[in-house]
């Protein structure tokens, strides 16, 4: 638990480099998909994942409890885009299936990573007493 902090920053730095690796293969058109070269109709889905990379970085580097509550939200937004670019992207048409490539997989570790660095901070909250509290 203690590094956890510091092996989610590395998988978000991962995230955004497995943005630019190939995502799928479409063979009847001889095309590459990454996360910043979408070919037409497939966009460029990779920059969503830069958005989310930064705001966990900084609610990451943030010492309070309310960066960590923001950024469990952040985490779960690039879980689902990253779910979204795993299964959409991949859907086959006319009997011809994208082949996954080595990047999306990348990314696919990368955002568990980032998401159970953001549910395990560790971060120690202060205790108040009783005795405290009356004061």
């Amino acid at each position: 638990m203690k590094y956890l902090k510091w092996i989610g920053i590395g998988s978000a730095i991962l995230l955004v480099i497995a943005c630019f690796m190939p995502w799928y293969h479409l063979g009847w058109k001889d095309l590459t998909i990454s996360g910043v070269e979408g070919g037409g109709k497939f966009g460029k889905p990779g920059y969503w994942h830069f958005v989310f990379g930064f705001f966990f970085l900084f609610f990451s580097l943030i010492p309070k409890i309310w960066a960590k509550q923001w950024n469990l939200l952040i985490v779960a937004l690039n879980v689902a885009w990253m779910i979204r670019n795993f299964f959409m992207l991949a859907i086959c048409s006319g009997g011809d299936c994208p082949q996954r490539q080595y990047g999306i997989w990348l990314l696919f570790f990368a955002s568990l990573l980032m998401l159970l660095s953001a549910l395990f901070p560790g971060m120690r909250i202060p205790q108040h007493t009783n005795a405290e509290s009356k004061e």
